[in-house]
């Protein structure tokens, strides 16, 4: 039986929204720091504490941020993201991926409706931010379990699949900074309208688990996670076997009607009828099958083999969190326009690197650089950093440490495109790269 690719949009659309699941808790709670930032300012007036509440993002002059909300919000993300990571890749054999992978979305839901409950309950600061720490830690752990466990039944499926998947997790930054101007512009009351804000993540999680739901029973889903397991089938075409191989790049097929061991090179899809002819991958029952005898690699193994895109990626996320969000919300407008005043951090900082990293993770469906030569990954990665100092020379608020240079709200404006391109185009790069 052939498959059709027009017959499987619908698969590529739930790897998507999937994708765009992962990454809704980062976006969201980056988002909002102006509204956490309000609820945390104690010694505000009432009145301008209650304007702040509208996730408006101008800070009130008179506040200050006791409690370094922006670093410690990027802290304990990023912390259990790299705690559960690392957990995830050594338990995945004793937890399957559909309890590990509905937990999660479980959990995410659970505590982003805490937190648009918590919009309603008036408590000190000091409650207020352990509260929101302790939600941001946990919600962060189960987005770590959640992608890793994605990631992994990705590599099940042909590569553009997970550059839907990426495209998802680059298209959920910009779901919620349209959500957060929407908010600003409905003219509600500020708690309902950051009420209505974090009832959107919940909505938009409820859609990923329903996604996920329905994977499963896709005929074209179903084809390809058959065959992660050992099978009755005409041909066993392995897509991602390249990491698994042993060093000299071979691995042992034998053919069930002949007990011949057949070779196979570079981890390319093992495609053989029994006389050793080809066979379309799309042929599933019938006939004697060809077995690939898989080693059982080991974490280090792995490691060995992808170091080079395992550095250039921890480079490229400490390169932007560096900067982004707890920079990039200070830089401020040099418009004397009250309402653009007001807009510029949602529109330049959120939506414009929102898109163009989305735009990057999406620009690798045509073309992958530098494939063949690995090596000048991390040197081209490294030469983001550059982008720091310049950032930290734009008008930011309230800071003497550094001159300004770059007044023009077009200076933040072009920075921030190359830098947000840059971000999703190497994130996606790395993803994709990996499996070959």
């Amino acid at each position: 039986m052939g498959f059709s690719p027009s017959r499987f949009h619908f698969v590529g659309v739930i790897f998507f929204l999937l994708g765009l699941g992962t990454l809704l808790p980062w976006n969201f709670f980056i988002t909002a720091i102006p509204y956490f930032e309000a609820r945390l300012t104690g010694n505000c007036s009432a009145g301008a504490a209650e304007n702040q509440t509208a996730l408006n993002p101008q800070p009130v002059s008179s506040c200050k941020d006791e409690f370094s909300f922006s670093n410690w919000l990027t802290l304990l993300s990023q912390l259990p993201l790299l705690l559960f990571t690392f957990l995830n890749s050594v338990l995945y054999r004793c937890i399957s991926d559909k309890v590990r992978i509905l937990g999660s979305l479980a959990g995410i839901l659970f505590l982003f409706v805490l937190t648009a409950i918590l919009v309603k309950v008036m408590m000190s600061p000091q409650s207020f931010f352990s509260i929101t720490m302790a939600s941001v830690w946990f919600i962060n752990s189960f987005c770590a379990v959640l992608q890793g466990s994605l990631f992994g039944l990705l590599g099940s499926f042909p590569q553009r699949y997970s550059t839907l998947f990426l495209s998802g997790q680059g298209m959920a930054g910009t779901f919620a900074a349209i959500a957060m101007l929407l908010s600003m512009a409905s003219g509600l009351d500020p708690l309902s309208s950051a009420l209505i804000y974090f009832v959107t993540p919940c909505v938009g999680t409820l859609l990923s688990i329903a996604c996920y739901l329905l994977l499963p029973h896709q005929t074209f889903t179903r084809y390809y996670l058959d065959k992660r397991s050992p099978g009755d089938s005409r041909c066993e075409l392995e897509t991602k076997t390249g990491l698994l191989l042993p060093e000299n790049g071979f691995a042992l097929v034998a053919d069930s009607s002949k007990g011949e061991p057949l070779n196979v090179k570079n981890g390319n899809a093992v495609v053989m009828e029994k006389d050793g002819s080809a066979c379309p991958p799309e042929i599933m029952n019938g006939g004697s099958g060809v077995g690939m005898v898989a080693p059982n690699p080991s974490l280090f193994s792995v490691l060995k083999k992808i170091w080079l895109l395992a550095l250039s990626i921890v480079m490229d996320f400490s390169i932007t969190l560096s900067v982004f969000p707890a920079i990039t919300t200070r830089i401020v407008s040099s418009s004397r326009d009250p309402t653009w005043q007001n807009f510029f951090t949602p529109v330049c900082c959120f939506l414009l690197f929102n898109i163009m990293d989305w735009l990057g993770r999406s620009s690798t469906s045509y073309f992958l650089w530098p494939q063949k030569h690995l090596r000048l990954l991390p040197a081209a990665v490294g030469l983001r950093v550059f982008l720091i100092p310049l950032f930290l020379l734009c008008n930011i608020q309230r800071q003497a440490e550094w001159p300004v240079l770059f007044h023009h709200d077009a200076w933040f404006v072009a920075l921030m495109v190359v830098f947000s391109l840059s971000n999703g185009f190497f994130v996606s790069l790395t993803m994709c790269l990996a499996p070959r």
